[in-house]
C-alpha cells in the first residue's frame, strides 16, 4: 500500500491538459469524474480529504488518494496557493476574447451540435456560419465511425484536421463533450490549448452546460 500525504494548504484546479482530458470524449473514468466535478465549481476548492472523497465519489481513502495521485502524475491537476474564481460574465462578452488566445492565427470559433456558433473570433460572420455547419458534420461523422478509428486503427483522438500536401494542419476541429451537450472548437493555424485561457473556457462551459457544483 502506497503512503500518500495530502497538501491541505493548496487549492485544487485542473490544468489546461486536464480540462481537455475531461471533455475530449464521452468516456467516464475516476480521473475524469474528479476533474469534471472541479470544473463545475464556482471557485477552486481547498484540498481536504473529505472534499477529495466527495469529488472522486470514493469513500475509500486509499482509492480517493490513488485517483488524485494518478491525475497529478498525468499533469491533469495542479495545486494553487490561492483559489481561482470562474468568470461569470455573459458568454457573448467573455468567449470571443478567450477564443482569440487559442490559436496562432487568432481565428477560432465554438460551434454547437446543431451547427450554430456560440462565439467566434477572427472569422467573418458568413465564414463562421459555414464552419459551424462543417464542425457539426465532422463531429457527427466521427461519432458514426469512432469504432473504426479507435478499435481498428488505434487512433485515440476525436479531433479532425484539414492538412496541406506536407501533412501540416491548416485547420483543426476538436469536439468537446460537456454533460449531454457536444460542442466543436474550430481553429486555424497552430492550436494553443496549453494555456490558462483554455482551462477557463472549459470551466465556463462546464458550469453552464454540465451542471453547477458548489
Amino acid at each position: 500500500m502506497k503512503e500518500y500525504a495530502l497538501a491541505e494548504h493548496l487549492y485544487l484546479h485542473p490544468t489546461p491538459g486536464g480540462a481537455y482530458h475531461a471533455v475530449a470524449t464521452k468516456a467516464h473514468t475516476p480521473a475524469k469524474q474528479l476533474i469534471r466535478t472541479l470544473l463545475q465549481m464556482e471557485s477552486s476548492p481547498a484540498l481536504t480529504l473529505a472534499g477529495l472523497k466527495d469529488w472522486s465519489t470514493f469513500e475509500d481513502t486509499e482509492k480517493a488518494y490513488a485517483v488524485l495521485h494518478h491525475a497529478q502524475e498525468a499533469k491533469w491537476l495542479q495545486g494553487l496557493m490561492a483559489p481561482l474564481k470562474c468568470p461569470n460574465q455573459p458568454l457573448s462578452e467573455i468567449l470571443p476574447e478567450l477564443l482569440g488566445r487559442l490559436s496562432s492565427q487568432a481565428k477560432v470559433l465554438l460551434a454547437d451540435s446543431q451547427g450554430f456558433y456560440l462565439a467566434s473570433h477572427g472569422f467573418p460572420h458568413e465564414v463562421a456560419e459555414e464552419l459551424s455547419a462543417l464542425s457539426a458534420d465532422l463531429a457527427n461523422l466521427h461519432e458514426r465511425r469512432s469504432g473504426l478509428l479507435l478499435h481498428n486503427l488505434g487512433l485515440n483522438s476525436s479531433a479532425w484536421s484539414v492538412v496541406d500536401a506536407a501533412g501540416n494542419s491548416k485547420m483543426g476541429f476538436w469536439p468537446l463533450y460537456l454533460g449531454e451537450e457536444r460542442f466543436v472548437l474550430a481553429a486555424t493555424g497552430m492550436p494553443r490549448f496549453n494555456c490558462p485561457e483554455f482551462a477557463t473556457l472549459i470551466w465556463i462551459l462546464s458550469r453552464r452546460y454540465a451542471g453547477v457544483g458548489t
